[in-house]
């Protein structure tokens, strides 16, 4: 897993939506293993210490958001990305992931009737939608010494749509508002696993608690529950339903553009580059870009982007207009675990905490 170790907002949440959305559809939790006591801080170090960099697996995540299923028909020039977005946090997606290496990756998402990859292969990496038949040919920089991808833009999705990568963000987040504790010993995917149960200490979040599923061999996270505070099913799902550790076949990390495809080349500045100073870096609340402000902190944080670092009239969408609902100072998309708060001058406030809270940091106070 990458070690960035920067703030967060609360594991799984965030990745979700704003990046739209892990794939989704039910974990599989099999029958209870039987496996030596482990303490939530010895787990904590497992998870941590995981270092398996070749696998074969099945990804499954079921979202139940509170969000409406979109029209299956809906014309691709209506919806677009947000559209894309989402589809990706209703109803149930699974995807195929395969891991040669540190710097050689392959997500297959599987939509109806239509596929996206995502594929690193060195210092090349292609992101193709076989729906739009479009494809961007991506040039990037090396896998750091540590094995983190977190800095390679598109191809790094291959890691953000997992349960490594969310459990990761937790270990990057965990401060006193938390209560961590063991579960039930279970078995995901045919393999035996532990249960961390974590609890937030705030009662001023959405999020109710998260069940960790983390390999009793390897250290790996294969799968991760959300339940929203107040309801008794997960409102967020996502782990392995087959997984095989080994190297897969080296071919699979090879693409070629089908015929007739449009192909748009990117080249993926290096972490830290001329290109990435130039444009400013904030520690302590901010990207490097200088574009995200959060606001308070652990379970309660607030992301806040402004309207200039904003697609011009991205928030004009029909689309758009459906999916919220008419609060004061703005409009308000509201999920079970995630509040995103669009103010009438255009800023974006979200956080996994109620709408109030959003509001108040709108306003400043």
């Amino acid at each position: 897993m990458a070690r960035t170790w920067k703030r967060w907002l609360p594991a799984a949440v965030v990745p979700a939506v704003i990046a739209g959305g892990a794939l989704t559809a039910s974990l599989q939790a099999n029958a209870a293993a039987d496996l030596p006591d482990k303490t939530p801080q010895q787990l904590l170090e497992m998870a941590a210490g995981s270092d398996v960099h070749e696998l074969t697996g099945t990804l499954e995540q079921q979202s139940a958001l509170g969000l409406p299923e979109l029209p299956k028909d809906l014309p691709a020039e209506e919806g677009g990305q947000l559209a894309t977005a989402l589809e990706m946090l209703t109803g149930t997606h699974t995807a195929r992931v395969y891991r040669g290496g540190p710097d050689r990756t392959r997500l297959q998402v599987f939509d109806r009737f239509a596929e996206r990859d995502v594929i690193r292969n060195g210092l090349e990496g292609w992101v193709y939608n076989s729906k739009q038949n479009e494809a961007v040919h991506l040039t990037l920089p090396p896998v750091t010494d540590g094995g983190d991808t977190s800095e390679d833009g598109g191809a790094a999705q291959t890691e953000a749509y997992s349960p490594e990568q969310l459990v990761d963000q937790l270990l990057e987040s965990m401060t006193s508002e938390t209560k961590l504790s063991v579960g039930d010993d279970t078995s995901v995917a045919g393999r035996s696993a532990y249960q961390l149960v974590v609890e937030p200490n705030s009662a001023q979040t959405l999020v109710g608690s998260m069940v960790l599923a983390i390999d009793a061999e390897t250290g790996l996270p294969l799968n991760v529950q959300v339940q929203a505070r107040g309801q008794q099913e997960p409102a967020f799902q996502l782990g392995y339903t087959k997984l095989s550790l080994g190297a897969p076949d080296p071919g699979l990390f090879e693409f070629t553009p089908p015929a007739g495809a449009t192909v748009t080349e990117h080249a993926v500045p290096r972490h830290g580059s001329d290109a990435e100073k130039h444009h400013g870096k904030n520690d302590g609340g901010a990207d490097p870009g200088g574009q995200v402000t959060r606001h308070g902190s652990g379970w309660e944080t607030v992301t806040e982007v402004p309207a200039a670092a904003l697609p011009d009239g991205w928030a004009d969408s029909p689309l758009l207009a459906q999916a919220t609902e008419v609060v004061d100072g703005g409009r308000l998309i509201s999920t079970a675990l995630l509040n995103v708060y669009l103010t009438d001058d255009g800023r974006v406030f979200t956080g996994s905490v109620p709408l109030e809270q959003l509001q108040a940091a709108a306003e400043g106070r």
